[in-house]
């Protein structure tokens, strides 16, 4: 047995001195490991925090400044809401102003179009057809009874009455 002793003991010690400097090599790993992790993790939440920073604007973050900076800055952090308020009311208004000119505009092209149809009745319905009734008839032979007056004095060439001048006898 002392022989089984001794093979188990002579085996035993290698691995036991070997693997003694791997765990304290794999141990100073894990410890630097996480170490840096945590480093990592601290530094990445203030290097976000100064990220965001700048985007805030320097009117957000007032500390450090005299009373009177303050008061400014909060002034000009109010006109500047109230200006970007106004201004969005204002082409709040002016959209609707354009809603009226575009109703308008479509009024007076329908009035136009009126106007022209009016002023051209080629579109008018058609002329009904000649029907010969009484009053027609009656009223067809009283125009060509009616004559043409006829000038009295002298007549041109033309049909047109001579304009009788001032005689150059009389003074």
């Amino acid at each position: 047995m002392q022989m089984i002793d001794q093979a188990a003991a002579s085996d035993l010690q290698p691995l036991l001195y070997g693997s003694s400097g791997r765990i304290r090599w794999g141990l100073m790993f894990l410890v630097v490991f996480v170490g840096l992790c945590a480093a990592a993790a601290h530094f990445g939440g203030s290097l976000a925090g100064f990220v965001e920073t700048p985007a805030a604007g320097p009117a957000d973050s007032p500390v450090g400044l005299p009373p009177v900076d303050r008061v400014s800055l909060t002034e000009i952090h109010w006109m500047q809401q109230k200006t970007s308020d106004d201004i969005a009311e204002l082409n709040r208004q002016i959209d609707a102003q354009r809603q009226d000119l575009r109703g308008i505009l479509d009024q007076i092209t329908v009035l136009t179009s009126r106007i022209d149809s009016l002023q051209h009745p080629a579109s008018a319905p058609s002329v009904p057809s000649v029907t010969s009734s009484p009053a027609q008839a009656a009223s067809s032979p009283a125009k060509k009874r009616i004559e043409r007056s006829k000038p009295q004095g002298p007549v041109s060439v033309g049909g047109a009455p001579v304009i009788a001048g001032q005689k150059t006898g009389e003074p």
